[in-house]
């Protein structure tokens, strides 16, 4: 098809209908679908649930007690090879999410300017 979008007129010549090209269609049905910072296919649940998840407890704390023996002078010799390992693993971990976070968050925002009307709890 040489032209991206084809009108169908009445009898009268009012458009009562369109003809879209097959590539330009996902881009209208979906407003954000050539955002690439956001966040497809995810429901508003989930997007909230993605946009306040945090690093496990667990991971957490495991994190917080590396980082402190790491940059602690008084320890002679500091973090052995696997715990330094592990540290760099666990902030590369925190970091992905915190991308996530950011597109969730961002993704709930594009998606409250351009349904205003509709209840979207972005924070």
């Amino acid at each position: 098809m040489s032209e991206p979008v084809r009108y169908i007129t009445d009898e009268l010549g009012n458009r009562v209908g369109m003809v879209l090209d097959f590539e330009r269609y996902p881009h209208l049905a979906s407003p954000l679908a050539l955002d690439t910072d956001c966040l497809l296919g995810l429901s508003l649940d989930e997007l909230n649930a993605l946009a306040h998840c945090r690093l496990a407890s667990d991971d957490q704390t495991r994190l917080n007690d590396l980082l402190q023996r790491n940059g602690d002078p008084q320890l002679l010799g500091g973090l052995t090879e696997d715990e330094v390992g592990e540290m760099d693993r666990l902030l590369a971990e925190g970091d992905h999410l915190m991308v996530l976070k950011a597109r969730a968050r961002y993704t709930l925002k594009r998606l409250s300017e351009l349904f205003p009307d509709d209840v979207l709890k972005v924070s």
